[in-house]
């Protein structure tokens, strides 16, 4: 069967000869196992590692500290079901058509890296929450792009035949709301602990909300823990390729769905004791559409012309820490239609480029709400922090937070991060600004039109009129 499978994908994925294949069949002893593990909704400063105090990760850290920790890694959109698709094809979003939106459906031509590892001989299954949500019957498909489920690791690594090498893809749900109140409180949390981001109002609703949210950061940490445990006794962690991180911003007013760091920057840790050199800090800019070809380059696999995002891989095995690769200095990022909570079921498109020292975000429809349209704001997941933001709007003390993460935004944003790491003073308007508004303005567009973006190439704009399979209530379990 996978013989048959791989034949069917040879023109269209530019993979290697039913020949080579055979013959990285003979070698399977030395292609490393592959374990992803994906949290729900999880920024990248919540992990001890990245200095956050108010959280414990020993599993994230240790990763990190055997392997590399990178600093500057960004999802390709921070939104669950797209970022997921780009993780899966090593494609942007935006090339994904209808697959570009929350509760869609990804097409079948879409091939992923976990079909392809199949194909070559590995054993591949999913725990949780692989692709989505969306809709699978709808693309023709029969299983989840991220393999097969299984109840667990341990049931996943029984199947396992004997001779072939496994690819793993824990899905977690955690840190995804809805959380368990007072979860935290009994958990041991102080809430004159928490470490409340700047772009967040400093109230007791929120500390407490954010106590909860890192109570599941920890349950996270702990899951993942227990899967390199399981490994490690089956004698296999040194020849395990280790992947830890997230699909999108926590989610928070101001931070999942929007293009600023809180949401698009994640946290990652990659370890694979064989064949990397661990105790680095990588800080070029990767992309979330990295990992596929990441993966199957580590397989020893022909990387699909289709996959754009670049392997890790020269990254990992080099000696160096900081920058490695220069030309790894800027990243694209963006969204389309999160949930249908505005007038008519549209979107709220957007695009941006991260560097250094600026992100630019193009907003595409000004005269849209970001947030979804008020009073429901439903592109925020319900919760005390996002009843604290709504509810004090006109406060003198609070209400800026409200205009932040809701108020309608103006085409363009440019922050200057050298000043302003927070993200929360637009210049784009200032004079003093003007060159580089317009450097970033053209990066962007060059970027995009490389990436093939359908809002850059003049193609045929599908997502706000594609079906949206999440339901009566948009609200659900985003």
């Amino acid at each position: 069967m996978h013989d048959d499978l791989f034949t069917r994908r040879q023109a269209m994925a530019g993979a290697l000869s039913l020949s080579a294949l055979q013959a990285i069949g003979q070698q399977r002893s030395k292609r490393p196992n592959i374990l992803f593990a994906i949290a729900d909704d999880h920024s990248y400063l919540h992990t001890s590692s990245a200095g956050y105090k108010s959280v414990s990760t020993p599993n994230i850290d240790r990763i990190g500290q055997t392997g590399v920790r990178f600093t500057h890694s960004f999802c390709s959109s921070p939104s669950c079901t797209p970022s997921r698709g780009a993780i899966l094809t090593g494609q942007h979003f935006w090339r994904l058509e209808e697959g570009g939106n929350l509760w869609s459906r990804l097409s079948k031509k879409f091939i992923g890296y976990p079909d392809l590892l199949e194909a070559a001989g590995y054993h591949v299954g999913l725990q949780g929450k692989g692709w989505g949500p969306g809709n699978l019957e709808a693309a023709g498909r029969t299983r989840n792009p991220a393999g097969a489920n299984f109840a667990g690791f341990g049931a996943f690594l029984e199947s396992r035949p004997k001779d072939k090498p496994f690819c793993f893809w824990f899905g977690s749900t955690d840190p995804h709301r809805p959380y368990d109140k007072g979860s935290a409180l009994k958990a041991g949390f102080r809430l004159e602990d928490i470490e409340v981001p700047t772009w967040l109002p400093d109230a007791p609703e929120v500390r407490k909300d954010i106590a909860e949210y890192l109570f599941e950061v920890q349950r996270f940490d702990r899951d993942v823990g227990a899967i390199l445990a399981a490994i490690e006794k089956a004698g296999e962690l040194e020849n395990t390729l280790v992947v830890v991180t997230s699909d999108n911003g926590m989610p928070f007013p101001g931070a999942k769905t929007n293009l600023y760091d809180s949401g698009t920057r994640m946290p990652l840790a990659i370890s694979w004791p064989a064949a990397v050199r661990g105790g680095r800090v990588v800080d070029d800019f990767v992309s979330h559409t990295d990992f596929a070809p990441t993966f199957l380059a580590a397989a020893g696999l022909a990387i699909p012309e289709s996959m754009i995002g670049r392997s890790l891989l020269p990254l990992l095995q080099s000696k160096k820490a900081g920058i490695v690769e220069k030309e790894r200095d800027r990243v694209f990022t963006g969204r389309e239609r999160h949930t249908q909570m505005r007038a008519g079921g549209v979107g709220y498109p957007m695009r941006a480029v991260r560097t250094r020292d600026f992100l630019y975000v193009r907003n595409y429809e000004t005269d849209r709400w970001p947030s979804g349209d008020p009073p429901h704001f439903g592109d925020i997941d319900n919760g005390p922090s996002k009843e604290f933001v709504v509810s004090h709007k006109d406060s003198p003390e609070f209400g800026r937070f409200y205009q932040l993460a809701c108020a309608k935004r103006p085409a363009e944003e440019l922050y200057d991060l050298k000043l302003d790491s927070a993200q929360q003073v637009n210049v784009a308007r200032e004079p003093k600004y003007a060159s580089s508004r317009a450097k970033f303005s053209k990066m962007l567009d060059d970027g995009l039109k490389k990436g093939q973006d359908p809002r850059a190439t003049g193609q045929t704009i599908i997502w706000d009129s594609s079906p949206y399979y999440g339901g009566a209530n948009p609200q659900s379990r985003k």
